[in-house]
């Protein structure tokens, strides 16, 4: 089971990282092509669509990476079953906030696929296509904070305490 959510969470990094080169393509073109004097309808819009995809996407793997800003005022100073009892309240409120926001998100593009819900702009996208991608990544968000919370649970859950000033030196 670990293998399989591991490879869940880096499958959707790496869709995410195509987002963000679907980004750039859609960008360069947007530039190549008034440069040359014609023009591509909806590279705004997709550049739009691609860049959600990538946020939405890489929140499981970011998550699992311990690279979420944590504010850790008070847990920083618990020690042993105070900090585990605050550790799973914590996770809990964001299991059940992530099941909404998940819930809702696969609700909005089912219900956009079944009204045939088109974007305003001139590339007329059907819309259910862009919010799959938010629906999928938080449905993957969703999951990675149940195993968190399962691995709390037996407490087998390992979460560095880096200081936000020396992450990435």
């Amino acid at each position: 089971m670990r293998r399989f959510l591991d490879f869940l969470y880096d499958g959707a990094a790496w869709l995410a990282a195509l987002a963000l080169v679907g980004t750039l393509l859609m960008v360069l073109l947007s530039i190549v092509s008034r440069q040359l004097g014609f023009h591509v309808p909806g590279t705004d819009a997709y550049a739009g669509y691609c860049m959600a995809a990538a946020g939405f996407l890489a929140l499981a793997h970011t998550l699992k990476r311990n690279e979420h800003i944590r504010v850790t005022l008070v847990l920083g100073r618990l020690h042993g079953r105070a900090r585990h009892l605050l550790e799973l309240w914590a996770l809990s409120a964001a299991v059940a906030l992530s099941g909404l926001f998940a819930f809702y998100s696969v609700r909005l593009a089912w219900q956009s696929h079944l009204f045939n819900d088109i974007s305003t702009g001139n590339d007329a996208t059907p819309l259910w296509i862009p919010q799959l991608t938010m629906a999928l990544g938080t449905l993957i968000l969703f999951v990675a904070l149940c195993d968190e919370w399962v691995l709390e649970l037996r407490r087998r859950r390992t979460v560095e305490a880096v200081a936000e000033g020396q992450r990435h030196e």
